[in-house]
């Protein structure tokens, strides 16, 4: 028996579908284009309406001077993407706006890559601001050499730039019980994806020397917060970096200015900003932030501690409730489109359902497919006004496959707050219109 959760109300739908390609949607498109752009020169004269009046009139753009250059040296966006911005709520907040979470708008994101001032921010204690010029990084413990870095003697080492996602545990958290926020970028806004600009850790390491026996790490941020966190000294002489750059320009003061850790694919929390310490040793340090927080509850009331990797995971962003069909027609080709990311490796395959879960078609990966980076996801389809239940479900190249809700919640229960990576479902009505909905297969 399937159950759907929304409001209350339970509700099943299936609807069929016959897979359309890419090829077949342009070819289509470019069809109905000329075959309606023939019809309007050859039968009559074209109709315009009054939004169309730019087309044969000069726009008012167009007929005066704009801007300088010299206006905005440093660029903004239009006005007219004044909605496209980082959104927060009080109910995942501490109680004041300084140990919160501003949300990606995840809608509206193109590409794999979020730009700077859209990238979500998660803060302990606030933004800090840090003079770059009193900075240091001081590294210390089980190495053989203790050193305190400036800036500049960091970007002496030699460089990397790689793209990578950065995900707070806690994203989706909301939904354990049921469906909570009517609204993707509250639903899955912890979350953004960059290029990363600085140095290999491995490279600092390989230069300073590790004792034999420091297997751990603690970083420790320079904010009031702080957030020390223990990490495993094989992550960082794997992928970890120290970096100052994102998306081409310095790192911003709300992604840690002007140093932060990057621990690919792993927790947002253990990649710290404003980093001020590196400490080895050959036991964990338990602080706060890896006890009575960040740990993963499970059925009997118990807790794992250093439950580091974001699992697989996958959301189709449009349609979304912010972005519903109800501009389509019937016959209309359509892209769905989502993200997915896995902090275990790379996308494999991305799966697609219209009946919740019961029938799945494989979609097509497009652009860039890199480990521990966003990987989008698209699938062309014929809308028809049919009510459907639009699901998607990712697997990565460790074989892992995200899992439905009852899968998730018979291992870790309802009582949990950090890693949910089950199926997202959207409703899409007969009408358009787009809900956030809970699929509950229950079997006999």
């Amino acid at each position: 028996m399937t159950e759907v959760i929304k409001n209350s109300e339970k509700e099943l739908s299936t609807v069929d579908n016959k897979k359309l390609s890419r090829r077949d949607f342009f070819r289509k498109t470019a069809v109905y284009s000329a075959g309606a752009i023939a019809a309007a020169n050859v039968l009559s004269p074209v109709k315009l309406k009054a939004d169309d009046a730019a087309i044969v009139e000069e726009a008012e753009w167009g007929v005066k001077l704009g801007d300088p250059v010299t206006k905005n040296l440093y660029g903004i966006p239009s006005p007219y993407e004044h909605n496209n911005t980082r959104r927060t709520t009080d109910l995942l907040s501490s109680g004041d706006a300084y140990a919160s979470v501003s949300m990606c708008p995840v809608h509206e994101s193109e590409g794999i890559i979020t730009p700077n001032g859209l990238f979500f921010t998660r803060d302990h204690g606030g933004t800090a601001h840090v003079d770059p010029s009193k900075f240091r990084l001081m590294i210390h413990g089980k190495v053989k050499r203790e050193v305190v870095l400036t800036l500049d003697d960091l970007k002496k080492y030699p460089s990397e730039s790689r793209i990578y996602f950065i995900e707070c545990p806690a994203n989706g958290s909301t939904g354990w019980r049921g469906p909570q926020f009517n609204n993707l970028q509250f639903m899955k806004g912890m979350m953004s994806c960059a290029q990363w600009t600085g140095v290999m850790l491995k490279t600092v390491l390989d230069d300073i020397g590790l004792e034999d026996d420091a297997v751990w790490m603690l970083s420790e941020g320079s904010d009031n917060a702080g957030n020390p966190r223990t990490i495993p000294v094989e992550k960082a002489l794997d992928d970890a970096m120290l970096v100052w750059g994102q998306n081409g320009e310095a790192l911003r003061p709300e992604q840690g200015y002007p140093l932060r850790l990057i621990v690919p694919g792993w927790e947002g929390n253990l990649n710290t900003k404003w980093l001020k310490r590196l400490e080895f040793s050959d036991k964990p340090w338990h602080s706060k932030e890896e006890t009575s927080k960040y740990t993963m509850l499970q059925k009997t009331g118990k807790a794992i501690q250093y439950f580091w990797p974001n699992e697989v995971n996958s959301v189709v962003t449009s349609p979304c409730p912010e972005k519903p069909w109800t501009n389509l027609k019937k016959g209309d080709l359509v892209e769905i489109e989502g993200l997915a990311w896995s902090g275990h490796g790379t996308i494999k395959h991305v799966d697609i359902s219209f009946d919740g879960g019961d029938n799945w078609i494989e979609a097509s990966l497009k652009g860039l497919v890199l480990p521990k980076a966003w990987t989008r996801f698209s699938y062309i389809f014929k809308w028809e006004g049919k009510p459907m239940f639009l699901s998607s479900r990712a697997v990565d190249d460790a074989g892992n496959v995200q899992p439905t809700i009852d899968q998730e919640t018979s291992v870790v229960g309802v009582e949990s707050v950090y890693h949910r990576n089950a199926i997202v479902t959207w409703e899409v009505k007969s009408n358009g219109e787009v809900n956030n909905v809970h699929i509950r297969k229950h079997h006999a």
